[in-house]
């Protein structure tokens, strides 16, 4: 019965979204209600009102940090650009091999780098305005907007893996690089599930364009994890695509003075953030200053926030400069409303799981619940939580929600079984991001703006091979950690 009240909270979340009549906010807020009032009435250890009080302030902390990525990542893009172009082809093209060119570049590598700028589904938004060009059909169209939320893991300038970290009490990069291990055979494996329904759809190729395509996936795979070792998980997308991205359209678009000049007054405001970030990073000195000046951390064991080293403050000072620069300063008031109404529920339900989670962690809960999965399956255990942790995610259409619920039970198992703790973390980030490609709120997203509301029956069939191949690469990576192998 106690291990019951102690999975409450998870079951109160699960049962408000699965019900459709809450969202993800709401449920957080009740799976936090629950949470306070199982942590009080039935820890497993001492665990008071101070205490409880420290950890919803911690779990606040936790999910303030990444406020700034979200909306200043929000306002940035909606100055910059105002819609997903940048380096991106301005002709529909003809030639089937050049619609081939437009439609990878489209789905695995503009979508990904315009979710990493600002998250919310802006990837599907813009791969879908590139690809309706080619005149495949709806179904087809929803596939390839949905192909843009493959990299995930760097979406929103990072700020899951920094959430994530937190909750594990890790580093975000080194969480961050051994999650990158799985997107990796995420996309590899997505690949040729790719290659059928572009096939199927009109826009086929022979081998020698699909090799191209793994080579061109395999090495923007290598550079984001290169990036993410050298620069973390915030700047790490945008500096390592943003390049390959303009490589490949000078490849694929061979443009002359006047349409290159033109691009590179789009992507200007990118290539100057991306610098000063690449530069606050590396630079031993400058960062040293920009992390020590003004640097808060109430607590041990949460992130510490920078003002002037945070990403989020210089997407905000690059948002304002390049409105400032293009004569758009009157429009500041109205972007930053938009920003908000955009990035407000994902903001206040971040913090809320982030609240619960410290909850659960703080009180003793997420460990002894750890503890009982142990003894009664054993190391084995570890291959049901993230297949529960990867429906959740799915469900509640936040890598955070799970991870919040999850990350330090499956941490706690992992020491009680002897395995790896920072492979079970690494499992349970993938994990919690996997299933996200076909949640309900990202399919209702495509489906609208696919113009097929109410076939998520069909669009599901047509993810189906995706959502498979996730779930076996997870099982496999659990089987190699329990086993011992990784």
């Amino acid at each position: 019965m106690t291990y019951l009240l102690w999975a409450s909270p998870a079951f109160a979340v699960i049962a408000a979204i699965a019900t459709g009549r809450t969202g993800s906010l709401g449920a957080a807020l009740i799976g936090l209600a629950v949470a306070c009032a199982v942590a009080l009435a039935v820890p497993p250890q001492a665990f008071h009102l101070l205490e409880a009080g420290t950890a919803l302030a911690r779990g606040a902390w936790i999910g303030w940090i990444v406020v700034p990525y979200i909306l200043g990542g929000l306002f940035f893009w909606q100055i910059a650009l105002g819609s997903a172009r940048g380096a991106t082809p301005e002709e529909t093209p003809v030639d089937a091999r050049a619609r081939r060119r437009m439609l990878f570049a489209a789905c695995f590598l503009i979508g990904p780098f315009a979710e990493s700028a600002t998250g919310f589904g802006v990837g599907i938004v813009g791969t879908m305005a590139l690809v309706r060009r080619l005149g495949v059909a709806p179904i087809p169209l929803l596939v390839f907007g949905l192909l843009s939320q493959t990299m995930i893991l760097w979406g929103g300038m990072g700020s899951g893996a920094i959430v994530s970290a937190a909750f594990a009490r890790m580093d975000p990069t080194e969480l961050a690089v051994n999650s990158s291990l799985f997107m990796v055979a995420f996309n590899l494996l997505w690949l040729p599930c790719y290659w059928r329904v572009a096939d199927a759809s009109g826009v086929g190729s022979g081998w020698g364009e699909r090799v191209s395509e793994a080579l061109w996936l395999g090495a923007a795979q290598v550079s984001v994890i290169a990036a993410t070792a050298g620069l973390g998980p915030e700047a790490a997308m945008l500096a390592s695509y943003g390049p390959i991205i303009v490589l490949r359209y000078l490849i694929d678009e061979r443009p002359d003075r006047e349409r290159l000049l033109r691009a590179a007054r789009r992507v200007a405001p990118f290539a100057a953030l991306i610098g000063c970030m690449v530069l606050t990073r590396l630079v031993p000195p400058l960062k040293e200053f920009l992390e020590a000046t003004g640097r808060i951390q109430p607590f041990d064991g949460v992130p510490a926030w920078s003002p002037l080293f945070h990403a989020g403050s210089w997407l905000v000072l690059a948002g304002l400069v390049t409105g400032w620069l293009r004569g758009r300063g009157r429009d500041f008031p109205r972007e930053v409303g938009a920003a908000w109404r955009t990035g407000r529920l994902a903001v206040l339900t971040i913090i809320a799981f982030a609240m619960m989670a410290e909850l659960l962690s703080g009180s003793g809960i997420a460990d002894g619940l750890a503890r009982g999965m142990f003894e009664a399956l054993g190391r084995w255990s570890l291959l049901l939580t993230p297949m529960l942790s990867a429906v959740f995610g799915a469900l509640a259409n936040s890598g955070n929600a799970a991870n919040g619920l999850f990350m330090a039970s499956q941490l706690s198992l992992a020491a009680e079984a002897g395995l790896s703790v920072a492979a079970v973390a690494s499992l349970q980030q993938a994990a919690a991001l996997s299933l996200n490609i076909v949640s309900p709120v990202r399919m209702s997203i495509v489906c609208s703006l696919a113009g097929t509301p109410g076939r998520e029956r069909e669009a599901y069939r047509a993810m189906f091979p995706f959502a498979a191949t996730a779930i076996i690469v997870l099982l496999v990576g659990a089987a190699l950690i329990v086993t011992r192998v990784i």
